[in-house]
């Protein structure tokens, strides 16, 4: 069960190693883009692709999904990058439901687990599976691969090292399941260093940029929401026009300065860096309203922002 390219990962390893797949469930199509056109979802194509049975309920609690979900007698349900089930669906296979989560659980429990490691500057975080019980995220541990988040990896980096990871690890745990050899450790058992972070979705509003936090709190922002859904903030162009402005991409200068955060600094031709409470922001990438996403010279060829 699942929907993005995230979840097809697991979804192919698994056709790919021989393992019977019976069925695969996602979300029902919806129009995108400017045409409203319906497009499929990786995990549909894929499976289309496959000639797998395919379920697109609109409702988990629906009686005639639940039924054919209960045709398909599966012995052993997957969930990646998915909504929330509801009991009569993970309690149905006789081997359980297991969950695959981009996070080190117990901590990142929530919708949003790579964009907040990055952005809380965290040097490792990791891939976990888990049996699905009554609280979201809070089952019990099968298991766990540790990654490191690189100082410059984003958002993007990071997750296509645990969408890799999470195919192997999803056979690993079906392959233990199988067998019989699974010890699930209760996530209250677990050793934990500090606090429980959360993970909670993602809205515009979060992404915008606080420029008085310090130069390596709002470079971790950054990388934290890049490529997607991308920080932002509103600059003025030469014309005195406030803009809104997304940054992809940037390099912190820790430095002393007498300037408010957010004074933009740029030389018109080179270069654009933004003040923080501690430094700059060297920007290196951005996007305006309606068109692309450019490399800082690209963009000041043809506009110009205000000191």
């Amino acid at each position: 069960m699942g929907t993005p390219d995230f979840a097809v990962e697991a979804l192919r390893c698994l056709v790919e190693g021989g393992y019977n797949v019976v069925g695969v469930i996602t979300m029902p199509d919806k129009p995108a883009g400017r045409g409203h056109k319906v497009q499929y979802s990786p995990v549909k194509q894929y499976a289309l692709e496959q000639g797998l049975t395919l379920l697109q309920p609109e409702k988990l609690k629906d009686e005639t999904f639940l039924a054919e979900l209960s045709a398909l007698n599966a012995d052993l349900q997957i969930v990646v990058a998915f909504r929330m089930l509801p009991e009569a669906v993970w309690n149905m296979p006789r081997l359980g439901t297991f969950n695959l989560h981009a996070s080190l659980l117990p901590q990142y429990r929530g919708a949003a687990p790579i964009n907040w490691a990055v952005i809380n500057g965290d040097t490792e975080t990791g891939i976990t599976t888990f049996f699905l019980q009554h609280e979201i995220d809070t089952g019990k541990v099968i298991q766990q691969e540790r990654v490191a988040i690189a100082d410059t990896d984003n958002v993007g980096v990071v997750h296509d090292k645990l969408m890799k990871l999470g195919g192997k690890l999803v056979v690993e745990t079906v392959d233990a399941i199988l067998a019989g050899t699974v010890k699930a450790i209760p996530q209250e058992d677990m050793a934990v260093g500090g606090e429980l972070k959360p993970a909670p979705k993602i809205f515009k509003e979060t992404c915008r940029i606080d420029w008085s936090q310090p130069t390596k709190k709002v470079y971790d922002f950054i990388r934290g929401l890049s490529p997607y859904p991308a920080a932002w903030c509103e600059l003025k162009n030469s014309n005195g026009e406030v803009v809104v402005a997304k940054i992809f991409e940037g390099e912190k200068e820790e430095e002393v300065h007498q300037l408010s955060p957010g004074t933009l600094i740029t030389d018109g031709k080179k270069y654009l860096k933004i003040a923080t409470s501690d430094g700059y922001i060297n920007v290196l990438s951005l996007q305006l309203p309606g068109k692309k996403r450019l490399k800082t010279d690209e963009l000041l060829r043809g506009y110009q922002f205000a000191n």
